[in-house]
C-alpha cells in the first residue's frame, strides 16, 4: 500500500506552526483506535496522526522477524468496530495484522489525518494558553490535547555489554531485523530467550550452519494451537457477522479464565503441569530438558506460545549455553567461563525499554517538570492514562495496563472511551484543560498495588520485565479485563480538575 499517495500523509506544516484540537504520537493499534473514535463519537474531526516512521502499524511495523506472529487469537486481537471476518489463521502472522491496520486507516479515512515521517522530539505544555507545544522534525504543532499512543513495545533494548562495539560481525535486534543479512550457513549466536526469541529461533536454527542460544532463565511454554480459518468459516463470518461477533465473544471469556491462575498462584497447578508435559514431549534430552526448566512459578513471567521453539533446540549444531555473557570480543561472545563463542552474527531478543519509557523524557507538563522525572521511582498515572501536573495529556497503554492473559486491543478501547469522556466534560464545561487530582490518582495506585501484591506476578520467584528497577510492577493490570473496562466506562468528574476557560480552536494550515 503507498501511503504517499496521499498528499497529506506527510507534509509537514507550513509557516507557523499549526493549531490542532488533538495531536496523536503514534500511529499503531492505540493511535489509530483513538483517532478512529474521536470521528465516530463526534468528538473531534481535528486532530493529526504524528508518526516517525514512513508508514504506519507501530510494533506490527516494526517487529517483522522471521516468524513473528500475534500470541493472541486474532479474532479477539482487532478492534471490536472494525472486525475482519477473513483472517488467514487463528492466531495471526505479523504482515496480516500490518495488513490490517493499514486496512483500518483506508476503511475509517485517516489518510488526511496522517503526518507520516514526522518524529516528535518534544511536548511541552503551555500553562498560560492551556495548549501543548508538539515539536516534531519537520516543523511544529500546538495542540489543545495531546494522545502518547507510542506503546511499550516501541523502543528496543539493547544491554549494554562490555566490547560489543569490537564485535567484527553483523548486530542487531529482532525488532530492527536485517532482511539484508542472510544467515544461510552461518554462526549465529541469539542472545535472550522471550516472546520474540521464540517465534525467531526456530527459523534462524534452520538457516544457520550453527545457532547459540544465551539463555539467562528459562521461560514457560505451552503448544501454539494454530490453524488455517477455512473458505468456509469465512464465508460463514463474512454472511453472518453476529457469528463472529460470538466467536470472539468465547475466546475472549476463554482466556479471561488464564487469569485466575495468575491472580490467585495457588490454583496455577494445572496449566504448569501442561507446560512440563509439553517439554518433556519436546524434548527428550534430559540435560538439555534441565537447562530449559524455569524454577519459578509458570506466569511470573510472560508465558509463551510456540509448537516449534524446543524441537529447534534439539537440531543438530544448536547449542544452549547458560552461562551468562562477560564480555564481546570481535570474534564473538565470551561467557563467564572463558570460553569464547566464535559467531559472525549476533542477534538480540531481549525486549523493549517498558518501564522506564524514553517518550516521558520529551514531555515537559506545569512548571516544566518532565514526566521522566516523576516517574524516576516508577511510572503511574490515575486509571492508567492520566497524570497529574500533566494538563490534556492521555497515555495510551499507559502505566499498570499491561495484560499477560487477554488481548491489550481491550484495555486500549477502554481507555479511548475515558479521554472521549474527558473531551466531552470539557466542552459541557466550558473549561479549557483537564486532569486527574492527585488525590485520585494516589489512591488510584494504591488500590492497584494492594492487588497486585498477592499475583503471581510478584510472588512467583522471579525477576520479570514486569518490573521496574524498584521492584514494582508498573506494567501490568492486576485483575479481570472486565473489572477494567467498567472502571473507565464511568467517568468521574471528582477524580478531575479542570481550569481556563475554552476557546474555539483557530485552524492553521
Amino acid at each position: 500500500m503507498d501511503s504517499g499517495t496521499d498528499p497529506g500523509a506527510g507534509s509537514p506544516p507550513t509557516g507557523a506552526a499549526r493549531r490542532v484540537h488533538v495531536a496523536i504520537v503514534g500511529a499503531g493499534f492505540a493511535g489509530i483506535g483513538m483517532a478512529i473514535q474521536l470521528r465516530r463519537y463526534g468528538v473531534t474531526d481535528d486532530f493529526v496522526l504524528l508518526e516517525a516512521a514512513d508508514d504506519v502499524g507501530g510494533t506490527w511495523r516494526d517487529n517483522s522477524y522471521p516468524g513473528c506472529a500475534c500470541d493472541v487469537p486474532s479474532h479477539l486481537y482487532s478492534f471490536s468496530f472494525a472486525p475482519n471476518p477473513r483472517w488467514s489463521r487463528t492466531y495471526s502472522g505479523q504482515a496480516e495484522i500490518w495488513d490490517y491496520l493499514r486496512g483500518c486507516v483506508d476503511r475509517f479515512g485517516l489518510r488526511p489525518h496522517l503526518r507520516l515521517g514526522h518524529r516528535v522530539g518534544g511536548l511541552t505544555w503551555d500553562d498560560d494558553a492551556s495548549v501543548w507545544h508538539v515539536e516534531t522534525d519537520r516543523g511544529e504543532y500546538v495542540a489543545d490535547h495531546v494522545v502518547i499512543g507510542t506503546g511499550p513495545l516501541s523502543d528496543p533494548a539493547v544491554p549494554d555489554l562490555p566490547g560489543l562495539s569490537t564485535f567484527a560481525g553483523t548486530v542487531f535486534h529482532s525488532a530492527r531485523w536485517r532482511h539484508d543479512h542472510d544467515l544461510t550457513g552461518r554462526r549465529v549466536a541469539v542472545i535472550g530467550t522471550g516472546a520474540s526469541a521464540v517465534q525467531f529461533v526456530p527459523e534462524v536454527a534452520a538457516r544457520a550452519e550453527r545457532m547459540t542460544l544465551f539463555q539467562r532463565t528459562p521461560a514457560w511454554v505451552v503448544p501454539r494451537r494454530s490453524r488455517a480459518v477455512s473458505a468456509a468459516e469465512k464465508a460463514l463470518y463474512t454472511a453472518i457477522p453476529p457469528i463472529q461477533r460470538l466467536n470472539r465473544w468465547a475466546i475472549f471469556w476463554s482466556r479471561e479464565w488464564l487469569a485466575v491462575g495468575f491472580l490467585r498462584p495457588r490454583l496455577i497447578g494445572p496449566a504448569q503441569r501442561i507446560a512440563v508435559k509439553h517439554l518433556a514431549h519436546q524434548v527428550p534430552d534430559p540435560e538439555l530438558r534441565a537447562k530449559l526448566t524455569p524454577s519459578y512459578t509458570l506466569g511470573c513471567k510472560r508465558v509463551l506460545l510456540s509448537s516449534d521453539y524446543y524441537p529447534a533446540l534439539t537440531r543438530p549444531g544448536v547449542d544452549v549455553v547458560t552461562d551468562p555473557i562477560r564480555d564481546i570480543t570481535p570474534d564473538g561472545p565470551v561467557t563467564a567461563d572463558g570460553t569464547v563463542h566464535e559467531v559472525d552474527t549476533i542477534i538480540f531478543g531481549t525486549g523493549f525499554h517498558v518501564t522506564d519509557a524514553p517518550i516521558a523524557r520529551q514531555v515537559r507538563g506545569r512548571d516544566g517538570v518532565v514526566l521522566a522525572d516523576v516517574w524516576s521511582r516508577t511510572m503511574t498515572a490515575y486509571l492508567g492514562t492520566t497524570v497529574a501536573g500533566f494538563p490534556n495529556l492521555y497515555l495510551m497503554l499507559g502505566p499498570n495496563t499491561g495484560l499477560g492473559h487477554n488481548s491489550v486491543v481491550l484495555m486500549i478501547e477502554a481507555q479511548i472511551r475515558q479521554v472521549v469522556a474527558a473531551l466531552r466534560h470539557l466542552r459541557r464545561q466550558g473549561r479549557a484543560s483537564i486532569e486527574p487530582t492527585e488525590a485520585a490518582q494516589r489512591a488510584f495506585v494504591e488500590a492497584v498495588d494492594a492487588r497486585m501484591g498477592p499475583t503471581v506476578w510478584m510472588s512467583g520467584g522471579c525477576t520479570s520485565w514486569y518490573l521496574d528497577a524498584g521492584g514494582r510492577n508498573s506494567t501490568l493490570w492486576p485483575g479481570f479485563v472486565p473489572t477494567f473496562r467498567r472502571l473507565l466506562r464511568r467517568f468521574d468528574p471528582s477524580a478531575y480538575t479542570t481550569a481556563g476557560t475554552r476557546r474555539p480552536p483557530v485552524r492553521t494550515g
